[in-house]
């Protein structure tokens, strides 16, 4: 597969907000309640030749992956636009959003690349294939110290 530098540093720098959040989030529990959360589903086709081996493909009537919000219209755009260049992404933007992002890697086989392969959900749709994944972010709340 050929992977650009720049979707390479893209994928670096989400990965490292994803784990900044994650850490920030942990952290503040039990302490202060944290603000809305939000969180963007994004989909982008690959070529079936593309899809690493081990990877489980599932097809898009999935009852799991039709329950995560955000995915279908993800997909759709992906496939409409022919996003292989780019994501196609739809923003969650409610409590609990972080929770897609959650179910994505939890309830659906969820690939995790060594090499250059895409991160995400393989998703099989008519004759394509769409890699799907998440990131979530949070504003935490910080509690004003007490004199």
């Amino acid at each position: 597969m050929n992977v650009r530098g720049r979707d390479v540093a893209v994928s670096l720098l989400v990965v490292g907000t994803a784990a900044a959040a994650g850490y920030v989030i942990q952290r503040g529990q039990g302490r202060a309640e944290h603000g809305p959360s939000s969180a963007e589903v994004g989909a982008r086709v690959v070529d079936a030749e593309d899809v690493p081996v081990g990877a489980t493909v599932v097809d898009a009537s999935s009852r799991r992956l039709r329950e995560l919000p955000g995915a279908g219209r993800a997909i759709d755009r992906a496939i409409a636009d022919d996003a292989r260049e780019e994501w196609a992404g739809v923003e969650i933007d409610r409590e609990g959003a972080w929770g897609v992002v959650d179910a994505l890697h939890r309830s659906l086989p969820y690939y995790e690349g060594s090499g250059g392969e895409y991160n995400g959900v393989y998703v099989a749709r008519e004759d394509r294939v769409v890699v799907v994944d998440a990131i979530g972010w949070a504003r935490v709340e910080e509690s004003s110290p007490e004199a």
